[in-house]
């Protein structure tokens, strides 16, 4: 599935105070036997969104207003730690998480949302606390990848690091093999040009008897 293109996303950000939510609290690991990607998003912090009895429990930030469609997370140090889980990105994105904003994040889940499609913003810790209220108050955020800042509603614009490669893979939607595909053409010419003089038994077509 390739990814929706990403340049500007608005809207309103869900704040998650706790540190360290890793992979099993964004997608508990009794579920890791379900195979299809598609609608893993009802999973998304299922132990936390649902109590016992299976009701959406109240007081979690995202089964309240106005954060029950927020497009982005600003969460505690050391999000997405844990087990290297790659269908937490997927729930998160079929959430419709686009966008999480934190001090730091797991290593192999940082990489994970860069791959599918969902931007991950490392901020200064102060910065982080400061965008932690503002959403508290509903107040929305507009991320702006193409110039890599995050704009507040009182207009205050914090910048960002990415990737140039990965940059680049967000905003024109490509998967890996897009990616590959879009940025190596020029190197995979070269290779199928020499191969097919080297070794030319490679591109025969198999004729009929």
């Amino acid at each position: 599935m390739q990814p929706e293109p990403f340049k500007t996303l608005s809207g309103t950000a869900a704040p998650l105070e706790q540190d360290n939510i890793d992979t099993d609290i964004i997608f508990p690991a009794r579920f890791l036997l379900i195979t299809a990607r598609e609608g893993l998003g009802q999973y998304a912090f299922h132990d936390r969104r649902f109590g016992s009895d299976g009701n959406p429990d109240p007081e979690f930030i995202l089964n309240r207003e106005p954060f029950r469609q927020a497009p982005i997370l600003v969460a505690g140090a050391n999000f997405g730690s844990g087990s290297s889980r790659e269908q937490a990105v997927w729930a998160l994105l079929g959430f419709g998480i686009r966008s999480i904003i934190a001090p730091s994040f797991g290593e192999i889940f940082h990489g994970n949302c860069l791959r599918n499609g969902i931007l991950p913003i490392t901020l200064p810790d102060r910065v982080v606390r400061d965008l932690m209220s503002l959403a508290k108050d509903g107040l929305a955020l507009t991320i702006d990848l193409e110039n890599q800042k995050v704009i507040t509603g009182k207009n205050e614009a914090f910048g960002f690091d990415i990737p140039p490669e990965r940059k680049l893979a967000l905003i024109n939607g490509w998967d890996e093999t897009a990616q590959i595909l879009n940025q190596k053409a020029e190197d995979i010419d070269d290779f199928e040009t020499w191969q097919r003089q080297d070794q030319p038994w490679l591109y025969e077509t198999e004729t009929a008897r």
